[in-house]
């Protein structure tokens, strides 16, 4: 959802660390970032905003990887992943909300969904995300799982222009196999918009492409998040080696 390798070139940050969150606590403060980006920056219609915090019925199923700035100890960027057991209990992944992923059954028992990432503002740089993903990657490596899904967002404050030409940009290249395809419950109007913007991939979304990844569809529309999701499919065993250990590696 954010443009998360911004503002390179910052004054040399305070070491970062990732975590696991283990206590209800410390579920909160993922919560509580999401809710200080998507709701207040982002204008997100979250529930129960009275709360301060970004709350679903799948964060209990999940787990949350978190980032912290260890010279405060605050919570600077959040991913959470729901394990496909946990998906079972939770009744399925946050992604079948969106999308209609009949024809991913047979991938279910081997795929970890990955969501709800975001980056304190002070924090948008290359070192932050790089902490996100090597996190990432050592909870993917460590439980063996094979497919990563998610949903990808892009922003809808042109209207939907801007995600209607990144999807139009991307498909043919990165499209997943038809088998793989799924469809969204809500479509982004495509045949109603501009495709043809120049326009510049987000780099998260152009991060999980050189990884590997596969776009699996077309994009739908999340009004209560007022930006278009393209559905991510990253099979590990096609992951880009190369780029893999850049961008996922452990940091000293």
């Amino acid at each position: 959802m954010l443009d998360l390798q911004r503002e390179l070139g910052h004054a040399k940050r305070n070491k970062l660390t990732s975590s696991i969150a283990r206590t209800s606590a410390e579920v909160q403060e993922a919560q509580r970032i999401r809710f200080k980006v998507f709701g207040e920056e982002m204008g997100a219609n979250l529930p129960h905003p009275e709360l301060g915090l970004d709350v679903d019925r799948f964060d209990e199923y999940c787990d949350h990887l978190l980032v912290r700035n260890s010279s405060d100890d605050k919570v600077v960027g959040t991913y959470r992943m729901l394990p496909p057991e946990q998906a079972v209990k939770a009744g399925g992944f946050y992604s079948e909300t969106e999308f209609d992923m009949t024809r991913l059954a047979n991938l279910r028992g081997s795929m970890v969904e990955v969501g709800r990432s975001c980056v304190h503002p002070d924090f948008r740089d290359g070192a932050t995300i790089t902490q996100l993903w090597s996190g990432l990657a050592e909870y993917v490596m460590k439980n063996g799982h094979e497919y990563l899904i998610g949903c990808a967002s892009i922003s809808m404050g042109d209207g939907g222009h801007y995600a209607a030409s990144v999807y139009n940009k991307v498909r043919e290249l990165h499209a997943a196999p038809s088998e793989y395809t799924v469809f969204p419950h809500c479509p982004l109007p495509l045949h109603a918009l501009n495709r043809n913007l120049d326009v510049n991939i987000p780099p998260l979304i152009k991060g999980y492409l050189r990884l590997g990844a596969y776009i699996a569809g077309q994009p739908a529309w999340d009004p209560d998040f007022n930006c278009a999701d393209l559905f991510i499919l990253l099979p590990v065993s096609r992951m880009n080696p190369k780029y893999a250990k850049h961008f996922m590696r452990t940091e000293a």
